[in-house]
């Protein structure tokens, strides 16, 4: 049966998996790129971008796994673009004609804007009418694989509250925030939902997979 996932989603320690000041030169705030310094030395990663090499091990294993099954994408609008309110139509998203989906991703936004496609089979439709809505519209999209939530935290939370998603892989990176977009806000309960079934530490990072009760 298909389900619901998120793979190899950083957090720092302190629960934050986006700094402060999020913009178009920082997707991740201020200094919060560090949170994926873990997967950038990887084999996973040095494939993705073309290079030759990268490192072997326990994160390059769970980092090449992440896309495994994987038929349609869910994000939010925060993911997709640094921009707020009406879309910027000119913007097409971080990762240039050929984004490493390869498949049919869902943006949540409150803003409606066609649908479009780039190179690689990644196509982009906004959603907004909800995170149930846009859930639907996956699982028809992946033709029987998995649907995973890319992102970001936000995203995550409110999948998490209602209580919809399957199985989450954290990467958990020794960093500390201290401010930022927090992964667990407003979660009370989620501890009679999910449970904690993998903790594996690497040198760089500990990844954790945290699967729905039951």
């Amino acid at each position: 049966m298909p389900r619901l996932v998120v793979r190899a989603f950083a957090v720092s320690l302190d629960g934050f998996s986006a700094s402060t000041n999020q913009r178009a030169e920082e997707p991740f705030g201020d200094r919060g790129l560090r949170l994926m310094d873990w997967f950038f030395p990887t084999k996973a990663y040095c494939s993705m971008v073309g290079r030759p090499g990268g490192e072997e091990g326990l994160d390059n294993d769970f980092a090449s796994r992440a896309d495994a099954n994987i038929g349609a994408t869910i994000m939010g609008r925060h993911m997709f673009g640094p921009d707020r309110g009406p879309f910027d139509l000119n913007w097409q998203g971080w990762w240039g004609e050929d984004p490493p989906y390869h498949h049919p991703v869902f943006v949540l936004s409150h803003h409606e804007r066609d649908s479009f496609a780039l190179q690689g089979g990644t196509s982009f439709t906004f959603v907004a009418d909800g995170i149930e809505s846009a859930l639907r519209q996956a699982f028809a999209a992946a033709k029987g694989k998995d649907v995973r939530i890319g992102g970001g935290p936000a995203t995550v939370r409110h999948y998490l509250k209602a209580g919809l998603i399957d199985e989450l892989h954290l990467v958990q990176v020794p960093i500390l925030f201290g401010q930022g977009e927090p992964l667990f806000a407003g979660l009370a309960g989620i501890e009679d939902r999910y449970e904690c079934v993998e903790f594996r530490p690497s040198k760089a990072a500990t990844h954790l997979k945290i699967v729905k009760k039951g």
